[in-house]
């Protein structure tokens, strides 16, 4: 690939994540709003992920075609999909529970649970930059829950600490079949789990929607489909390293969302503490490249 070629699609893949954020925040925003509407938790992750298929059974028939879903690591995929479904109903719990930004932020402490799972469960050697990232992006989570009595919303906040915990256990997960399992074919089994434990959970638990609840359910599916789906093209376009950090915009998208739909304004302890996470998992990034590139 050439600089004059090399250029043009590394700014795409940059346009790609931005989008994909843009589609998360959106996403969020719509959780937000049909639990207020009183769906449960579990039914918006079943339209969620039901809605989704349709994006996705676009982008396998123009790319991959649909013979990538054969498989023979089903175990993997299960695995993946509990921890990471798991790490979904927290986090569109918490989204009910916090304001907007602030469940947004706790989210962005995934990268930081990654690294310790991926000492303990993959036994990767985590040097000593990485853990002292580890530890101040957890004095910034502190910052943003405010451990106050009478200030930090406990329930809100464990919520929005598990789903970045179950984010960073599924990402492990896709770590231990990525040597065998193409993108698509692992987001199509997420995606299929997410219909199967949304549909079983609802069995508890249905609430019939009105219709522009109903719409807002459908919209939200489809959106989480495009925003996986941008996601993935983001990676095909341009290196993690350069268009990872641009994750962190979802937080400006979600910041607008809350000030215009429900008059949030973030407080300076959540923006500090959100900053504060960020360049830890920005610094992580940066030394998980320098270690894959060291042999090289």
């Amino acid at each position: 690939m050439t600089a004059e070629t090399h250029q043009p699609r590394i700014l795409l893949g940059i346009a790609y994540r931005v989008a994909a954020m843009a589609c998360m925040a959106c996403l969020s925003a719509l959780v937000k709003w049909t639990g207020s509407r009183g769906v449960p938790v579990f039914e918006i992750i079943f339209f969620r992920n039901l809605f989704a298929f349709a994006p996705l059974a676009f982008y396998i028939a123009r790319t991959t075609g649909f013979g990538v879903l054969k498989t023979d690591r089903l175990g993997g995929h299960a695995l993946r999909s509990v921890v990471g479904l798991t790490g979904m109903v927290c986090g569109f719990s918490a989204v009910q529970r916090l304001p907007l930004t602030e469940a947004t932020a706790l989210q962005f402490t995934s990268p930081l649970f990654m690294t310790a799972l991926s000492a303990m469960l993959l036994s990767e050697k985590v040097g000593r930059h990485r853990w002292a990232a580890v530890l101040t992006g957890f004095v910034g989570v502190l910052i943003m829950a405010r451990p106050v009595p009478g200030e930090m919303n406990v329930t809100g906040v464990a919520l929005g600490i598990l789903s970045a915990l179950g984010a960073a256990g599924a990402m492990v997960a896709i770590r231990q079949i990525a040597d065998t399992e193409r993108g698509a074919t692992i987001v199509f089994y997420f995606t299929l789990g997410g219909v199967l434990m949304g549909a079983a959970g609802s069995l508890f638990h249905w609430v019939t929607p009105d219709p522009l609840t109903l719409a807002a359910l459908v919209l939200g599916g489809l959106i989480g489909g495009v925003g996986q789906l941008f996601l993935t093209e983001a990676l095909r376009q341009a290196p993690i390293g350069v268009i990872a950090p641009f994750d962190y915009t979802q937080l400006v998208w979600a910041s607008f969302i809350g000030l215009f739909v429900w008059g949030e304004f973030p407080s300076l302890f959540t923006l500090v503490g959100a900053v504060i996470v960020a360049a830890s998992g920005v610094y992580i990034l940066h030394r998980e490249l320098r270690r894959f590139r060291r042999p090289a």
